[in-house]
């Protein structure tokens, strides 16, 4: 008796890489990022969200963006809120995004496509529902691919900053601060942030 070869299904064809272009052209209040050539859709952030990531720029930026100073206002930095970037190989809106004037005379502009591409010294994401699995994983690990020294993760729901540092190997937490504590951390450890003002909350 003769078997039949078992019918396969053909092999359907990768689907398409998205494009820098592409990606651009989608409405900002979409709220998408070109992740390994995907476009990924995210949640509309909350207005906790927004307080935080305002917050840590509040705290910041009055004492680093800026030319060189004195002890509280130690400067050095270009500091900026949403900037499409391509950074690694991906299409990201970083919430908060620096870049040291030591390094970089001048603040990155956008290129032609309409995005910048200066690699940032450090990067701040602060998580939610819909975007904490990426920003812990392939942003993550194309910060890192980039070259980006530092990372800080702000968790409104556990009212924390993780901060890393880049290694070799990946990056690694150099700490986790929690609301309620004063914290010093890289590459900003000149000054101190009181985390209460980060996570602050008008029934405190």
């Amino acid at each position: 008796m003769t078997i039949a070869p078992a019918e396969t299904s053909p092999s359907r064809p990768p689907a398409p890489r998205a494009t820098i272009a592409e990606w651009l052209a989608i409405p900002e209040e979409r709220r998408a990022e070109l992740i390994d050539g995907r476009i990924v859709y995210q949640g509309m952030p909350g207005p906790v969200h927004g307080r935080v990531q305002g917050n840590v720029f509040s705290a910041l930026g009055p004492r680093f963006d800026r030319r060189r100073g004195g002890d509280d206002r130690p400067g050095g930095w270009w500091l900026s809120l949403e900037v499409d970037m391509e950074v690694g190989g991906i299409g990201c809106r970083p919430d908060v995004v620096g870049w040291r004037r030591e390094r970089v005379a001048r603040l990155p502009q956008p290129d032609a496509r309409g995005v910048v591409v200066e690699v940032p010294d450090r990067i701040c994401e602060v998580l939610s529902a819909s975007t904490a699995s990426v920003d812990t994983g392939k942003k993550r690990e194309a910060y890192h691919r980039a070259g980006v020294a530092h990372y800080w993760l702000a968790d409104p729901e556990r009212r924390s900053i993780t901060v890393l540092r880049s290694v070799a190997e990946g990056y690694v937490i150099l700490g986790v601060h929690h609301a309620g504590e004063r914290m010093r951390a890289e590459p900003f450890e000149a000054v101190e942030v009181a985390l209460d003002e980060v996570f602050a909350d008008d029934a405190e």
